[in-house]
């Protein structure tokens, strides 16, 4: 008896959980034009990391958004080094709410290059389209109140989609149910960094700063795209993120490459020698070590995996390449570290090109992490390896007397990095978290293991002994960290109902 009462309340309890989602979902239809226009706006404040006054600027915004959908103690949290960027903060207390959720998503972007935009679209000069522009999307104006959208329209600036989107989804899905009257039913605290994209070099400043504040049960992180496949996902774990960067030199100024090729060493095609010795044709690192302390999938991850849709022909198709470079599926080649090469730079191609040798070449190289990897050992590999390539290896420009002494050189720069983190499947309260965002389209999500991407979650377990997990809600083709970054409409007025339900956390 007690297990049908205990059906038929779960029954209702889901039936008014879809209920109350029905009226976030009139919400968003009711304000779109009112919420477009605050996106647009939004996206109009420059937000490159580096960019001290805008991004003060981006943060002053978000205050006044945040208080004007009903969010209190908003303030800015500040870390101990002067002069960074600053968290936004806010919070929602719920009489009687035994759980807390924080909420996090970051309001900074990435460097631009404006010329290599579509023709007439400005990074920061938000533009409304049909569809998106590779399927022939036209440039339209921002929707008014009441009319229909096409849910396959883009909004094209730089962050709308890492992670401006995230921002607006979050902040919209607690004022919708504000104005519903709908009370959530955890505690419900905002975290907005303003310094994600150049690594979150203050962030655990901040955490520790601001450590009883910041209490709470889980983190719902907002960043990165949805499944390809088009399926909602929960990411219970992040792959860590450094960077190195090799200057290969060859002579002091640009030759003649009639006069001196074939005799003078030529950088370009060292450095180029170089990077191809760090894989195998099978797409696979070659550095002594590379994946050694790597710890293994446990059973249940490895059955997520093989629950998640394969998308690799779809993909190679929609990129255009037949053959990926490594011969794992990409569902489990995210689950390793990896070496890439973001750029290569030496002399001038195409109408700049001339007949020179040049003086040097560069290349910046992205190592992406796994759980068991330390960020600082995973470069320390890869320069024994150019060593081991037998390159003198400097942390500055090479003297004349260094120049004389070895026949190869190469300068490398260390960024700073973090490490990879993972939340086990099996945590209680990320369960439900999964159900809410199962509530949203009754489909089951998918769990994946592991994102490609990075995000310094490491530093909220190190510190606050919490164990985040990532809901993303971007469109996966939204061009992130490149020209023509986009938010699918559909994938946006999703990500505010998808947070509402997690607001009202179901059992």
């Amino acid at each position: 008896m007690r297990t049908i009462i205990s059906l038929i309340l779960l029954l209702l309890s889901i039936f008014g959980h879809s209920q109350e989602l029905n009226k976030v979902r009139l919400y968003c239809k009711s304000n779109q034009s009112e919420i477009l226009q605050s996106f647009s706006d939004f996206l109009s404040i420059p937000n490159i990391a580096s960019d001290n006054i805008n991004i003060n600027r981006n943060a002053a915004w978000i205050v006044k958004y945040m208080e004007s959908n009903h969010i209190k103690n908003v303030q800015l949290l500040t870390s101990i080094t002067p002069n960074q960027p600053p968290v936004v903060y806010g919070e929602v207390t719920v009489p009687g709410a035994e759980q807390t959720i924080v909420f996090y998503a970051h309001y900074d972007g990435q460097p631009v290059d404006s010329t290599k935009w579509f023709k007439g679209l400005h990074p920061f000069t938000p533009k409304f389209f049909s569809n998106s522009i590779e399927k022939g999307g036209v440039l339209q104006n921002f929707p008014q109140n009441g009319l229909a959208i096409n849910p396959e329209s883009r909004i094209y600036a730089r962050g709308a989609s890492d992670d401006k989107a995230g921002v607006m989804a979050i902040i919209n899905g607690y004022s919708s149910l504000f104005v519903n009257g709908i009370i959530p039913k955890v505690n419900i605290k905002f975290f907005f960094e303003g310094e994600e994209e150049r690594g979150s070099g203050h962030l655990e400043e901040i955490l520790l700063k601001y450590k009883s504040l910041l209490k709470s049960d889980i983190w719902v992180i907002c960043d990165g795209p949805v499944h390809q496949s088009g399926k909602k996902q929960v990411v219970f774990g992040v792959r860590g993120d450094t960077h190195l960067e090799l200057t290969v030199f060859g002579p002091k100024r640009p030759l003649h490459s009639g006069h001196y090729g074939n005799w003078a060493p030529n950088p370009a095609m060292e450095l180029s020698k170089l990077l191809s010795s760090m894989k195998n044709d099978s797409g696979f690192v070659t550095i002594k070590g590379f994946y050694d302390d790597v710890i293994p999938l446990t059973p249940s991850e490895v059955k997520a995996l093989s629950l998640v849709p394969s998308v690799d022909e779809q993909m190679k198709k929609e990129l255009g390449f037949k053959k990926s470079e490594i011969l794992n599926p990409l569902n489990n080649t995210l689950n390793l570290p990896s070496l890439n090469i973001n750029g290569i730079e030496s002399a001038a191609v195409g109408k700049l090109s001339a007949n020179v040798i040049p003086t040097k070449a560069v290349a910046s190289i992205d190592l992406r992490l796994v759980v068991g990897n330390d960020w600082k050992r995973q470069q320390d590999k890869v320069i024994a390896h150019v060593k081991s390539q037998g390159f003198y290896v400097t942390d500055n420009i090479p003297t004349d007397e260094e120049r004389s002494r070895y026949d190869k050189i190469c300068m490398i720069s260390r960024s700073d990095g973090y490490n990879a983190q993972k939340t086990s499947l099996d945590n209680l309260i990320a369960k439900r978290v999964a159900k809410a965002v199962q509530v949203t389209t009754g489909e089951s999500p998918i769990l994946m293991p592991t994102l490609g991407g990075s995000l310094p979650l490491y530093v909220f377990e190190k510190v606050l002994s919490t164990s985040p997990i990532t809901v993303p809600i971007a469109n996966h083709d939204n061009n992130q960290h490149a020209e023509n970054e986009n938010i699918k409409l559909k994938n946006f007025w999703e990500g505010i109902v998808i947070f509402a339900s997690i607001m009202m956390l179901p059992k």
